[in-house]
């Protein structure tokens, strides 16, 4: 099987108790721990900082990954950073030189991405692939948790992961891709025949009573991929 990772999103987690939550939904099996950051600037809502994210590390025995949903990047790619963050992505709207920032991100030990938005063209990524770990597809808009995954993202996934492919056929270097928005257990597996290999999930297990069953209902799932 191909190796598929899932990233449950603390954007959906009971705000009152983060580090249980954290270490909850890692017993449950999730792979990585998801980040939402938002700064009510760049997209109309307002998240977690810094220091929350110190806070949750010693809790996270996977990989903290930190989505920057903030404008500008850069002094909170160094500020997430120290604070213990695995992967770092944001959007190249929100920077000036993102060539600059993604080398902030490796300059700081971290795995670093960008993120496109529903609307946003996949070109964007060509000239920068050798600074990528991963891309990651925003399957509905930015700023709120509990929406609707947006169909024609699957035709996205599909193009994305060809020129993913090609790149690594070239270089021998393969970059995570990353789905974010409206995954469940009933869509999971077509957004990994797609090519995802990376799956948020928020709702779709913290609005649950089990975890695990929640996760493994999906391992169920990208099993018959």
């Amino acid at each position: 099987m191909k190796q598929f990772r899932i990233a449950p999103s603390i954007l959906s987690a009971d705000f009152a108790c983060l580090g249980q939550e954290v270490s909850r939904v890692i017993e449950a099996g999730a792979d990585l721990i998801h980040f939402d950051v938002m700064d009510n600037h760049y997209v109309p809502n307002l998240t977690f900082g810094p220091m929350v994210c110190a806070a949750l590390k010693p809790y996270a025995t996977v990989p903290v990954d930190v989505h920057l949903m903030v404008e500008p990047v850069d002094d909170l790619i160094q500020s997430f950073a120290k604070a213990g963050a695995d992967i770092i992505t944001f959007h190249p709207e929100a920077s000036r030189h993102i060539d600059r920032s993604l080398s902030l991100i490796a300059d700081a030990g971290c795995q670093a991405g960008l993120v496109l938005n529903p609307a946003t063209p996949v070109g964007i990524l060509a000239h920068v692939l050798d600074r990528l770990d991963m891309v990651l597809l925003m399957s509905v808009n930015p700023g709120f948790g509990g929406q609707s995954f947006i169909p024609h993202t699957l035709e996205k996934i599909r193009s994305v992961r060809k020129l993913l492919d090609e790149y690594e056929a070239q270089s021998g270097r393969r970059i995570a891709l990353e789905v974010d928005g409206g995954i469940k257990t009933d869509n999971i597996a077509a957004v990994a025949a797609a090519g995802a290999d990376t799956f948020v999930a928020g709702s779709a297990i913290f609005g649950q009573p089990d975890y695990r069953a929640v996760i493994n209902r999906m391992r169920e799932e990208l099993a018959g991929v």
